[in-house]
């Protein structure tokens, strides 16, 4: 299965949550909900900064993580991202393809290639 890491940030009315119901509690809410789309939850941890909760979920297809982000957001106590993650096999298998490649303002010619960002 794909594997996410997931951060979460929470609104005001989420960390209130957080406050009344303990951090396990949220825990278990992310595994219920991970579980509820087929995925796994690998590891769970709060952290404070920007993003108040990172967690690693294992995900049966795209559109799982994008489902538990559109129900989080809807509601209201917190904003989910969702970031892909790769295996080094996985990148090996990326850096290893052919990409042809124009970056803004320079010409390519025949044969040149250049993988740089947009």
């Amino acid at each position: 299965m794909p594997k996410y890491l997931v951060a979460v940030r929470y609104t005001a009315e989420g960390a209130q949550g957080v406050i009344r119901e303990g951090g396990s509690t949220r825990r278990r809410a992310a595994e219920q909900v991970i579980e509820s789309v087929g995925g796994t939850l690998e590891c769970f941890y709060f952290a404070y900064g920007e993003t108040d909760m990172y967690a690693i979920a294992d995900f049966p297809d795209d559109l799982a993580p994008v489902a538990v982000s559109l129900a989080v957001a809807a509601s209201g106590g917190s904003v989910m991202s969702t970031i892909p993650l790769l295996t080094p096999e996985q990148m090996d298998a990326a850096a290893g393809r052919a990409v042809t490649y124009r970056p803004p303002g320079k010409d390519l010619r025949a044969g040149d290639s250049d993988a740089g960002a947009a």
